[in-house]
């Protein structure tokens, strides 16, 4: 098992915003990011079309959104999908739990924190990452549709980064659900406002699905990421890309 320190920022490191550095401190900082970018390529390569669970660390197995979240992990597994979370407790780990309970894959990209934040149990394969930037792009990487669940800043951080990356064109048209709306109604009506206001095109909102059905959230997943992208089941449960 890799261990989480060996990936540890420097004192100096954390402090992101600390003015410029020597060139050669640049540099070294630049191969480091790097080496972490290459490394998780290469332990995500072989792992499949997944789907992202975004949700809170902090909402616990007698929480309702647990329940919900695990409910979600094993139903994606079910279509053929790996399931990718943050990797860490909370609903990270109710998504891999339900994955990994319905014999689906599950996957994790674990950020290194002061605190010391460790996988959850429920995991076939997971990277450490010291940078929250790194392990955004790996998170929506490998990923044909995101799930957010009731969270926080970190959550919100996820879900706006993978709007602004489809808004752009950056990556695909990818179907965004946004679960539980009554958790997420002030988020939602904001971003009317902003469509109202003409911050962004009435079209963006379409980029959102708000929902608080499994079966709904399976449905758009199926037609928005199964088949507008040509996923196919493999004999071994998992999807693949056809050709």
């Amino acid at each position: 098992m890799e261990n989480p320190r060996k990936y540890r920022l420097s004192k100096s490191e954390s402090l992101f915003v600390r003015g410029p550095l020597t060139r050669f401190k640049n540099l070294f900082f630049i191969f480091k990011v790097l080496y972490n970018f290459i490394r998780a390529f290469q332990k995500m390569h072989f792992i499949g079309p997944c789907v992202t669970v975004f949700g809170s660390a902090r909402f616990g197995p007698q929480t309702a959104h647990y329940k919900s979240a695990e409910r979600i992990g094993s139903e994606i597994a079910k279509l053929g999908f790996t399931v990718m979370t943050g990797g860490g407790p909370g609903l990270m780990e109710a998504a891999n739990k339900g994955a990994y309970e319905a014999g689906g894959y599950s996957v994790g990209c674990n950020i290194v924190l002061p605190v010391e934040q460790k996988p959850n149990p429920y995991l076939h394969k997971w990277i450490y990452i010291p940078y929250f930037f790194v392990r955004k792009v790996i998170l929506i990487k490998y990923s044909y549709a995101f799930v957010v669940m009731p969270g926080g800043i970190g959550t919100l951080d996820e879900l706006f980064e993978a709007l602004t990356l489809i808004q752009n064109k950056i990556i695909s048209d990818f179907p965004i659900v946004i679960f539980d709306s009554v958790y997420h109604q002030e988020l939602c009506h904001h971003i009317q406002k902003m469509a109202d206001n003409e911050s962004i095109s009435p079209e963006d909102m379409k980029l959102l699905f708000v929902t608080d059905s499994v079966e709904e959230v399976m449905e758009h997943l199926k037609k928005h990421a199964i088949k507008k992208f040509g996923l196919k089941k493999h004999k071994y449960k998992s999807l693949w890309l056809l050709g």
